[in-house]
């Protein structure tokens, strides 16, 4: 099982630095390159660039939450939902999201 993950190319989780604009606030945003290729599918999935999208991500959460702890891990974690759910898979809570309950 191992060699599935340990024989992928380094490029994919070399991180890499980009700066854009989100509600006129200069920022940069460091992910691994994996991410980025993920973020400009779902974007171009949406019809739009991937600083686009990085924006409207940003507003939306910050309309619906009032802040973003990080960034950087809201983003990691809306890739990987894109992925799940474009193969298929429920939007449903998972294990790590209802950790706190104790199990019998």
């Amino acid at each position: 099982m191992c060699e599935i993950y340990v024989k992928a190319d380094p490029i994919l989780y070399e991180s890499r630095s980009r700066p854009l604009r989100i509600h006129g606030c200069v920022t940069r945003i460091r992910l691994e390159n994996l991410f980025w290729d993920t973020l400009a599918e779902l974007a171009a999935s949406e019809r739009m660039t991937t600083n686009q999208l990085i924006g409207k991500l940003y507003g939306e959460i910050v309309a619906y939450r009032g802040d973003v702890v990080n960034c950087t891990s809201f983003l990691r974690v809306t890739c990987l939902r894109f992925l799940a759910l474009k193969a298929g898979a429920a939007d449903r809570p998972r294990l790590a999201a209802v950790a706190h309950i104790a199990v019998a």
